[in-house]
């Protein structure tokens, strides 16, 4: 039984020299991360969701509504999908100011409410200044918070994002992504999001599906899928793992604060975090060593006890990446081979992780 808004999605799609053929079952709530690379499919399964595209094999299901069945003849078109979708461009009319492009967001809401919806997406997209506003007056991000709006207006059942920040310089990506964060961690809103940026990635999912060919190469948990070694989402220097843990106190004196996870804690820069705040570390593969003993007169200032759980080639030859199992959070180690040698490092070997930088990335 497929309870509230969790997505089942059996597709095979062929076209030209390409395949999609995915089977997927997708939480109800927060953000799912499609991620891989340009050609992986990412888009195809987006358009296939929504009624674009159409799958010659392939069932589409949300809750217990279901989209797409291809073995009972069902198939609804886009405009009987209660979804929102959130283009690269955000398609506003220029002829219409911000206001008025939301109000035609309304029109295509299928359930009562969709006027209170709107002014709630509003509020969590920090817009209301907008509204009077001519859309060429409007900055990329501005304008893709709008067509975000615009999308919630019809108070869908799904939202899909396909690469949304694509088309938006380095400053308007991160103007826009705390947003994203804070719709998706007010929103009870299943979101399917496409990227390639292993920064989105890390920032906005919950849930993480790697496409690669039309395939399905890993999928599950996000902080799950990313401390996979064996077949990482992420390769070469942003290679690396994702921590949720909480801000437990503060090193006034020294600017830090401390953040602790269930296999230890990590000092990271004070930028004014609440205590008691859930946050996300990102702990990048590079800015990890390793080490026998106790740590001691040296300047990284974390170190985490653990032991090796597994050991595997890294792109280069004379690397490793290194799993080291710390409570029920696992940290990734990038070494040479020869200082594994030097050091007798094998599976099961006890150790110490020298952090030497920590991202706070909510």
């Amino acid at each position: 039984m497929i309870g509230g808004n969790a997505l089942q999605l059996r597709l095979q799609l062929a076209r030209g020299d390409f395949a999609l053929d995915v089977d997927l079952g997708l939480p109800g709530s927060g953000i799912s991360v499609l991620f891989g690379p340009s050609g992986s499919g990412k888009t195809s399964v987006l358009r296939c969701v929504a009624g674009l595209e159409r799958a010659a094999s392939g069932r589409v299901q949300v809750g217990q509504a279901v989209w797409q069945d291809a073995g009972k003849g069902i198939f609804l078109p886009p405009w009987q999908r209660d979804l929102g979708y959130v283009f690269q461009e955000a398609s506003l009319f220029a002829h219409l100011d911000v206001e008025q492009n939301l109000a035609f967001g309304l029109k295509r809401s299928v359930t009562p409410g969709g006027a209170q919806a709107l002014q709630h997406a509003i509020k969590l997209l920090g817009i209301g200044h907008l509204l009077r506003r001519e859309t060429g007056q409007l900055s990329g991000g501005e304008r893709q918070r709008v067509a975000i709006a615009r999308a919630l207006a019809t108070r869908p059942r799904l939202l899909l994002l396909d690469e949304p920040l694509a088309a938006l310089d380095l400053a308007r990506r991160q103007e826009i992504l705390p947003w994203l964060e804070k719709m998706r961690d007010e929103l009870r809103l299943p979101m399917l999001y496409v990227t390639h940026s292993a920064d989105e990635l890390v920032r906005l999912a919950d849930h993480l599906v790697v496409l690669d060919h039309g395939r399905v190469k890993a999928a599950g948990p996000a902080t799950r899928v990313l401390s996979s070694i064996e077949n990482p989402a992420i390769v070469g220097d942003e290679a690396g793992v994702v921590l949720r843990g909480t801000v437990a106190r503060r090193d006034a004196p020294w600017h830090l604060a401390q953040v602790v996870f269930d296999g230890g804690a990590l000092w990271v820069r004070d930028t004014g975090l609440d205590l008691g705040r859930a946050v996300r570390l990102r702990v990048l593969a590079r800015d990890v060593s390793l080490t026998t003993q106790v740590p001691q007169g040296t300047s990284i200032q974390n170190h985490i006890h653990g032991h090796i759980e597994a050991v595997v080639d890294d792109v280069h030859p004379s690397q490793a990446l290194v799993r080291v199992r710390c409570g029920a959070d696992v940290i990734v180690a990038r070494v040479t081979r020869r200082a594994l040698d030097a050091l007798e490092l094998s599976v099961g070997a006890p150790v110490w992780a020298q952090v030497k930088s920590v991202a706070v990335i909510e």
